[in-house]
């Protein structure tokens, strides 16, 4: 499982029309650079919007589900709706998720699939792209803003112009939480990857990381200078409050911490208003 991002991120099999792009939803499988199908969607800007800001047609946004998510879970297609109300949205299956090809890696090289979307996303002829990720996929997220930015090296078209990880983990092997100690349950166990496969539809790869993943917390200092979003709950029952406190301090001036009073975990703790505000933002900083 290599940290390293690859040099071709593999493209859609379906390129869309300039003149529809923006008038349709897309569903399509994408290829990434080590050959996993990853089934994603394109979204459109909302046509009638309800908020005070219209949506841009210059941004897409970019959505990371959390673990055993998928692309037609109910609790990631209302984020998506949320976020049209501000921009396009491109959202997909982590490999071993739905419909995606492959086995999951939890968090290592799901950076590959982020990268196909992205650059997917911008096939579609927006010229801004902010990448939004929940708890695993708020991990990837960083990963990728750092791997794939431009003072490292990565290719531009698969990188990120705003970052927003919510309800993140700052550093791997955690098991402070009984949420925490069951999820490592099922990834390291044989009898807990066949009840992820069965009982969450989520395949899991049966091999330890080698080498370790870049942690969140060493990603987010190489982030700079893409804008970076950190959201958590004071109420998280996966990764308590100093998970975020490291990522923000990590980050420094470069980064903006909103510690959401009362809020769980990732997508289902997400209320609107917090997906208006992050929408706003994202609005706002991806320039």
């Amino acid at each position: 499982m290599s940290t390293t991002p690859a040099g071709h991120v593999g493209r859609s099999t379906v390129r869309p029309n300039p003149e529809t792009i923006r008038r349709a939803p897309m569903r399509t499988f994408l290829h990434t650079d080590d050959g996993v199908t990853i089934d994603s969607v394109y979204d459109p800007p909302a046509a009638v919007y309800d908020t005070s800001t219209p949506p841009s047609v210059d941004l897409v946004f970019v959505l990371a589900h959390g673990f055993t998510g998928d692309v037609d879970k109910p609790h990631v297609r209302r984020v998506v709706q949320a976020l049209t109300q501000f921009g396009a949205v491109v959202s997909f299956s982590f490999r071993g998720h739905g419909a995606s090809g492959g086995r999951s890696t939890v968090g290592d090289k799901e950076v590959l699939d982020l990268a196909a979307a992205v650059e997917w996303a911008r096939g579609f002829g927006h010229s801004r792209v902010a990448t939004v990720g929940f708890s695993m996929g708020g991990s990837v997220v960083l990963r990728h803003a750092a791997l794939y930015g431009p003072e490292r090296g990565g290719r531009t078209e698969a990188g990120t112009d705003a970052v927003i990880s919510v309800s993140a983990p700052a550093r791997w092997y955690y098991r402070g939480t009984a949420p925490m100690r069951k999820l490592h349950w099922l990834v390291t166990r044989p009898t807990g990857r066949m009840v992820s496969r069965y009982g969450f539809g989520t395949r899991i790869h049966h091999r330890e990381w080698n080498p370790v993943p870049l942690s969140p917390v060493e990603a987010v200092p190489r982030i700079a200078p893409t804008p970076l979003l950190i959201v958590h709950g004071d109420s998280d029952g996966y990764f308590p409050v100093d998970h975020p406190r490291m990522l923000a301090e990590a980050a420094g001036e470069h980064g903006e911490l909103w510690l959401e009073e009362g809020m769980g975990h990732a997508e289902h703790a997400a209320t609107d208003d917090l997906l208006a505000r992050i929408g706003g933002w994202a609005l706002d900083a991806a320039g």
